[in-house]
């Protein structure tokens, strides 16, 4: 038989068997060498369970975390509602209601505002009710917590608690192109700052016509800083300064000691407000004046008894002086109209509204700058824009050129202070530039 086969088959048949043999060889040697392991192993196993008790492993039980809930005020919310509605039973939410009148008045819990309620980790029960209210907290300022707390005896301790931030003083300074606004905000001043400026130089100056390219203006205020160094707010502007080419227009925020009254003085004591302001709208631009001309409607020259400023729908109105409002509603040609009553002698009034400040009604004290209501085209009006009226003993005169009484002047112990005020001021703004 094996002369049949050929002497290349012999040779393949030879190597199919060397290989064979050899993994066969390499087989049994692992094979050895695992049943040498094996016992071993089984040995140590066998020889720890006979000497220990197998103990039972179980996971390690998590500590429950406390409950939180953050809530937002909407429009027509109480806070009894609120609560009861996250799961605060009725007699757990007046309770803590009663604890925090002590403190704050809640009616003024603005829409927006954030409240936080904890809930104790083991108070969920069957009826999705928490029987346990732990804390509720919320912000009254920037660095002032309303937090109410339950104590061991089912009652609520309610507190104002107060953060401390670092503080700086900023000093920012800018050279106006075409307008006080656009010159602001150029220099990242807050918003909240460049509303404030524009309202403490209103009273002295007519923006359309009196502020021109170059004209500088400069103001100071405190900044206060997280542990991280990040601004949480700004303080309103401690001193303010306009210069109108070689006109210096200067004020320092001061609080007198023998009412607690804040406004802002200049360098002789002399308070900034004036009975009234001469532009009741920011950033607007003067688009009619007082007197004779042609009515874009009707056609003909009719005389235009007061002023237009043109601004964007929307854009705040405020109030030309502290006064009571007198009139608010539609009336005829002038849309939606306010008129404020703000002495004897004086009163103001707004037309073409697109809509008036919630809460505002005849008979309602405002403040001088407080937003009354916003600019639209109501009535007989062929864009937004404000139309302001100065009322003088009865009759209508133009509010650009009425000569107005200056504000109060400090005196006696009120002036001595602030006089020394100024000068730390002054000290401040040298240290904040080179900064």
């Amino acid at each position: 038989m094996f002369k049949q086969i050929p002497p290349i088959g012999l040779f393949v048949l030879w190597l199919l068997l060397l290989t064979s043999t050899i993994f066969f060889s390499e087989w049994v040697q692992i094979k050895s060498h695992e049943s040498s392991i094996e016992p071993s192993f089984e040995n140590l196993t066998t020889t720890n369970a006979a000497s220990k008790p197998k103990a039972q492993v179980h996971p390690e039980k998590a500590v429950p975390e406390d409950i939180i809930k953050y809530i937002f005020v909407k429009k027509g919310d109480t806070l009894m509602k609120l609560l009861v509605s996250n799961g605060v039973d009725k007699n757990q939410a007046a309770n803590l209601i009663t604890s925090l009148k002590s403190i704050y008045e809640l009616r003024s819990l603005p829409i927006g505002h954030r409240l936080k309620i904890s809930f104790a980790a083991n108070s969920y029960n069957a009826n999705h009710k928490y029987n346990k209210v732990k804390d509720f907290s919320f912000l009254k300022s920037f660095n002032q917590e309303v937090f109410t707390s339950r104590k061991p005896s089912g009652t609520f301790k309610s507190e104002i608690m107060i953060k401390s931030f670092e503080t700086e003083d900023v000093f920012i300074r800018g050279k106006i192109t075409t307008s006080l606004y656009e010159a602001a905000a150029n220099q990242r001043t807050p918003i909240k700052l460049l509303m404030e400026l524009i309202r403490i130089f209103s009273f002295d100056v007519d923006f359309q016509r009196e502020i021109q390219k170059g004209d500088t203006f400069s103001i100071l205020f405190k900044r206060h800083l997280n542990s991280d160094g990040k601004s949480v707010h700004n303080d309103k502007i401690e001193w303010a300064k306009l210069t109108l080419r070689d006109k210096h227009i200067e004020y320092a925020r001061y609080t007198t000691t023998a009412n607690n009254y804040t406004d802002y003085y200049n360098r002789e004591g002399k308070s900034v407000k004036k009975t009234l302001m001469r532009t009741p709208v920011d950033g607007a631009k003067l688009t009619s004046r007082y007197g004779k001309r042609k009515h874009p409607i009707l056609g003909f020259t009719k005389m235009h008894r007061g002023v237009d400023f043109a601004a964007p729908k929307g854009t705040p109105i405020m109030a030309a002086g502290d006064g009571v409002i007198e009139a608010l509603g539609r009336k005829g040609n002038y849309g939606k109209y306010i008129r404020i009553r703000h002495n004897s002698t004086y009163k103001t009034a707004y037309a073409h509204l697109s809509k008036y400040k919630r809460g505002l009604k005849r008979g309602k004290r405002v403040k001088q700058g407080g937003i009354i209501g916003y600019v639209g085209s109501t009535g007989r009006s062929t864009g937004p824009h404000l139309h302001y009226e100065v009322i003088k003993n009865g009759k209508k005169t133009n509010p650009l050129s009425v000569r107005l009484p200056a504000g109060d002047a400090l005196k006696n112990d009120d002036l001595k202070t602030f006089l020394s005020h100024f000068v730390s001021i002054d000290h401040r703004i040298i240290k904040a530039k080179a900064n």
